[in-house]
């Protein structure tokens, strides 16, 4: 019986065809992309809420688990809706920004600016009548005389 022929390369394709299925541990590539984190409205929210005093209050046993399975959440959930309801109400389900909060609004932070830059020019000024101080001084010393200049001009 023959012996099958090399063919140079061959290997290295099923190799790179393997490898490409495997990640670089070894383990095989998941092809499912991940979750998006789910948003509450607070309408549905409010729903939610409903449905639990509802399923709490039918006293049927194992009605509360049962929905929250059936709606995907967990009961944490729950808690912090209630506590958020009860401190502010409706308005309280609202979804918040995400993130540190801003220290300052925009009136602050143009507060903020026009007092950086009212600083920046009192310094400014100062060095300036520190100049004209010196100018003065020359002239004295040298016995130049200064121009003289109307006040109602500047």
């Amino acid at each position: 019986m023959p012996k099958p022929s090399h063919v140079p390369g061959r290997e290295k394709r099923a190799e790179t065809s393997e490898r490409k299925q495997r990640g670089v541990s070894g383990a095989a590539l998941e092809s499912a992309a991940p979750k998006k984190r789910r948003r509450f409205v607070a309408s549905e929210k409010l729903r939610l809420l409903k449905a639990a005093e509802a399923a709490v209050a039918s006293g049927e046993r194992g009605a509360l688990e049962a929905m929250l399975r059936a709606e995907g959440i967990y009961s944490s959930h729950l808690h912090s809706w209630r506590q958020q309801f009860g401190a502010q109400g409706p308005a309280g389900l609202t979804p918040k920004k995400p993130g540190r909060k801003p220290k300052f609004d925009a009136k602050d932070r143009e507060l903020l600016a026009l007092n950086k830059r009212y600083a920046k020019l009192e310094k400014k000024l100062l060095i300036a009548n520190a100049i004209i101080d010196l100018q003065k001084k020359a002239h004295e010393i040298l016995g130049i005389a200064l121009p003289e200049y109307d006040e109602e001009n500047l």
